[in-house]
């Protein structure tokens, strides 16, 4: 099904699982064998740990966490593929775009985003949007992000608090924020709480009646929403299958 294909970035290094290497490693091993294998996207690793991190067998995307240090950055031949980079810092963006072919920015979600999301798009680069932990972002800013980042067509990944698949208990689902990127209605999909409102199969997604084709849902992934950062990769694939929307 497009609109979960490569879906969830395993992040298993980072809160809340935090877990020791060869403990996120075993977890992402079972994660590849899992039978919804084809949701698992990018394997995510802090910049810290880079030197550490061997052949994981696919993608890996970089979390800046401390500036990079020369010699650092994998070489061609250490099996390590960096495919993306995720930053919260503004400066030296333009010099991270020759680092990887992907670069996503948090952005501050205030009065500045607008001349934020202008920037990264001038700059060919992505956006990044926490949607939980430490804070969560009320309704009406996720969904003018979101909005904000159609109206430029510029790509973003979402992460933190996403291990539901619907909203509830004031924590954003990942089905609700690929809903307001598919279907629009921001504010109203970003809050749906009703499992019965949502329907999922192998040729579509539908929302209260309303159906997109899998033809769309890949342009929405390749075009909106990359990918959505999970510490847990197994945590997001029971909730749908509690829902019955897996196995496809």
């Amino acid at each position: 099904m497009v609109l979960l294909s490569r879906l969830i970035d395993h992040a298993p290094l980072f809160p809340p699982a935090s877990l020791r290497l060869p403990e996120a490693f075993e977890e992402d091993r079972r994660a590849r064998a899992h039978p919804a294998a084809f949701m698992l996207g990018r394997f995510v690793c802090p910049s810290s740990r880079l030197a550490e991190l061997p052949d994981v067998g696919r993608g890996v995307s970089v979390v800046l966490d401390e500036p990079l240090e020369s010699g650092v950055w994998p070489q061609p031949d250490s099996g390590v593929d960096v495919e993306a980079i995720e930053t919260a810092a503004l400066d030296d963006l333009r010099a991270l775009a020759d680092l990887a072919p992907e670069v996503y920015v948090e952005v501050p979600l205030d009065g500045t985003l607008g001349d934020s999301l202008d920037e990264l798009v001038r700059l060919g680069l992505r956006a990044k949007v926490r949607c939980g932990g430490a804070s969560t972002p009320d309704l009406a800013v996720l969904a003018g992000f979101v909005r904000a980042c159609a109206e430029r067509a510029l790509v973003f990944k979402a992460t933190a608090g996403l291990h539901r698949a619907l909203r509830s208990g004031g924590d954003y689902g990942f089905l609700n924020l690929l809903a307001a990127v598919v279907f629009g209605d921001e504010e109203t999909t970003l809050a749906e709480s009703d499992p019965q409102a949502f329907a999922l199969d192998s040729a579509g997604f539908t929302w209260r009646g309303r159906t997109v084709r899998a033809v769309e849902l890949a342009r929405a992934r390749r075009e909106r929403m990359a990918s959505i950062g999970s510490c847990s990769f197994l945590e997001p694939v029971e909730e749908l299958e509690k829902l019955g929307m897996l196995p496809l």
